[in-house]
């Protein structure tokens, strides 16, 4: 996400402060200019008071609104203070304070970088400017004076130099200062914004999470559901049928409806018990079925009317749990599709293949011819699963009727894997 432009505005409270700011300056402004008129700091060439005071206002009342236009307050403050100094007015201490946030706050407060430098080096030029100006009137003005000239370093020049030293820290402090308060208030920015970036991943990750969860337990549900009661269904068609001329058969069929029942039961039962389970997985690691059931699966699905094979080729090898899992549903929507859609006579092979690279289930089955596959529900669920395990799901129809379903799922780190074999 590009980063967005930052601007620095103030805010209610910053306003607020900014005008009891003022008000402040403006009181210490009066007072400064009374007790350095009675001192006589500019001796017998001091200003009248009366332009203190009208001093006072001129450099205090800008820094109430100094955040929301800092370059101007900056100029107007330096300004006054340039001619307050001129022409002696008696006020010294306050102006410097307020020329000094001025300078502050138009590094610390101007969205134009480039303008809050050419203002505040302006200012800086402008003053030094003004003071060599100054330095060297004076300096003519007291040349007649012995102590001047005796020795490299009079006093004079002494003074002149701390003079110097003094408005290099001054303007050199306002500057940096306001830079860093810039520089601050942008990582600030940044951080913020991170932070919010951050928040709206965690939500979308949150929300995602939430959406895989529902994914994997209507997986879970519909391969439960849908085989046992796909079996119940047939065998229950079956006893039907033979009900009155085989109660033998009759009873025996309709004990592996209960077994079917009594299956379907014990999975929902295991899958709601990891739901509620705090911090339980809802995954299908949490089974424990494996592999090594799907003879169970294959002997369930011929006694539901679906004659099926079994064979394994290759030598078995360690298969991580939730490869096992996964491998098994699809094995067993496999045969839940053929019973409900291959036909009566429609018989089934189960082929698991060990190779070197992996493993692989085949499920062939003959029936009625299939022009085209219709995705659903449990195809969907099939190639979630195949997906899951980091393999793939081919379902192709064949020539001569039904389908055949082989899902592959390499294994280069089957021996680091946990194990449900």
């Amino acid at each position: 996400m590009p980063a967005v432009p930052f601007l620095r505005t103030p805010t209610e409270r910053e306003r607020r402060g900014d005008i009891v700011l003022a008000v402040v300056m403006f009181v210490g402004a009066v007072l400064s200019a009374g007790l350095s008129s009675i001192a006589q700091v500019y001796g017998d060439e001091q200003a009248p008071l009366w332009t203190a005071l009208v001093y006072a206002v001129v450099v205090t009342a800008p820094l109430a609104v100094r955040r929301r236009w800092p370059g101007t307050v900056a100029v107007i403050v330096v300004v006054a203070y340039f001619i307050a100094v001129t022409i002696r007015v008696p006020e010294i201490y306050v102006g410097n304070i307020a020329m000094f946030i001025a300078i502050y706050t138009a590094g610390a407060w101007m969205n134009d970088r480039r303008r809050a430098v050419i203002v505040r080096i302006g200012i800086i030029v402008s003053m030094f400017v003004w003071l060599l100006i100054t330095m060297y009137r004076d300096a003519i003005l007291e040349a007649d004076k012995a102590d001047v000239i005796a020795g490299a370093m009079s006093p004079y020049v002494a003074f002149m130099l701390i003079q110097l030293l003094l408005n290099v820290l001054y303007f050199g402090g306002a500057y940096y200062f306001g830079e860093r308060s810039w520089a601050a208030a942008t990582q600030l920015a940044v951080l913020e914004q991170r932070t919010a970036e951050l928040e709206r991943e965690r939500e979308v990750t949150a929300a995602q999470a939430v959406a895989l969860d529902r994914v994997r337990i209507a997986r879970e549900l519909h391969d439960v559901v849908a085989h046992h009661v796909s079996v119940m269904g047939v065998q229950a068609g079956a006893a039907r049928l033979v009900l009155e001329r085989d109660p033998a058969e009759s009873t025996r069929i309709l004990t592996g409806i209960e077994g079917s029942a009594r299956d379907a039961i014990h999975e929902l039962r295991q899958l709601l018990e990891t739901l509620r389970t705090p911090g339980g997985e809802t995954t299908d690691a949490a089974s424990t079925l494996a592999l090594d059931d799907i003879p169970e699966l294959v002997d369930a699905s011929t006694e539901a009317g679906l004659p099926t094979a079994y064979t394994v080729i290759g030598d078995p090898t360690p298969v991580p749990s939730l490869v096992a899992v996964n491998l098994y549903r699809i094995a067993q929507e496999s045969l839940t599709n053929a019973r409900r859609h291959a036909g009566p006579d429609a018989t089934a092979d189960v082929r698991v293949r060990y190779d070197d690279d992996g493993v692989e289930v085949e499920i062939v089955n003959t029936g009625r011819p299939v022009a085209q596959v219709r995705p659903g529900l449990g195809q969907l669920g099939m190639r979630e699963r195949a997906a899951a395990s980091g393999g793939t799901l081919e379902v192709t129809p064949r020539p001569f009727g039904g389908l055949r379903v082989r899902a592959r799922v390499p294994l280069p780190f089957a021996s680091e894997s946990s194990v449900n074999r």
